[in-house]
């Protein structure tokens, strides 16, 4: 099957700070892929780099044919177009309505009529359950709707590519629910490839055909979510089953409390 994302070798650090370390990773036109790690793993930094945001220290990412890093602005633009992104924290417009939010990817890449752009926006909307809301602003609705609006916006273009950073964050259990259902359908209905980036080991199990495992910026498993249930590799096991004991430690590394209270040295 052809990929439609291709990374390979990638590295990338913040001045000497690395992020990322020598990243292979294939993600298959039609396919929900999940980019799964702990926290400050580098999991939203794949996202950026694909987005362009930003560019890798060394090695590519190649969406759709294209090495991102080497295009110039004006390709760089065209190719965003093929990509819908759902922000961690929604990023909505909140001074527009519902409906205004999810018309703004419409109005700002097209030249549609506004007679389309209307049923276009409320179909979208129907699809994540929110038409009667099209008028509210974002004030108005709840977190969950908000995200779900935000899902909306970024399937307005009918995106080849869509991300989703952290989508399951912060919903109460039905919302969580929806939302994953949503992901999967939408992926199907379009046709697209999908990258989810989450912490949420059951709801992206559910609906991923494949997994990727992060820490410390590089990749230290992969394969089905059937698999990564009963891999025997420490990570994946610690993650998977939410265990405290495990190679992923809780404080962020550097010197002990004792040395920082100077008790090392102390007799």
């Amino acid at each position: 099957m052809a990929n439609l994302v291709e990374i390979r070798d990638l590295h990338f650090s913040y001045g000497k700070r690395p992020i990322l370390a020598g990243l292979n990773m294939d993600f298959p036109k039609g396919k929900v892929i999940a980019v799964m790690g702990g926290s400050g793993s580098g999991k939203t930094t794949v996202l950026r780099l694909i987005g362009g945001q930003i560019r890798p220290s060394k090695g590519q990412v190649s969406v759709d044919g294209q090495v991102v890093h080497k295009l110039k602005t004006k390709e760089l633009y065209l190719l965003r177009r093929k990509m819908g992104m759902l922000f961690q924290h929604g990023a909505l417009f909140t001074d527009l309505t519902v409906f205004e939010n999810v018309a703004f990817p419409l109005r700002e890449h097209t030249d549609l009529p506004e007679e389309l752009i209307r049923d276009l926006v409320l179909m979208k909307l129907n699809a994540v359950g929110l038409r009667n809301a099209a008028p509210l602003k974002p004030g108005e609705i709840s977190g969950g709707m908000a995200r779900r609006v935000a899902l909306a916006r970024s399937i307005a273009l009918d995106p080849q590519l869509i991300m989703y950073d952290e989508p399951f964050a912060g919903l109460d259990p039905i919302s969580m629910g929806v939302t994953a259902n949503l992901v999967r359908n939408l992926n199907d209905a379009l046709g697209s490839t999908t990258i989810l980036v989450s912490h949420d080991v059951k709801e992206s199990f559910t609906i991923a055909d494949y997994v990727y495992f992060l820490s410390q910026g590089k990749i230290v498993a992969h394969g089905t979510p059937a698999e990564m249930m009963v891999s025997t590799d420490p990570y994946v096991k610690q993650f998977v089953h939410a265990e405290a004991d495990g190679p992923v430690p809780f404080h962020y590394p550097g010197k002990s409390l004792a040395e920082d209270l100077g008790l090392g040295a102390r007799k």
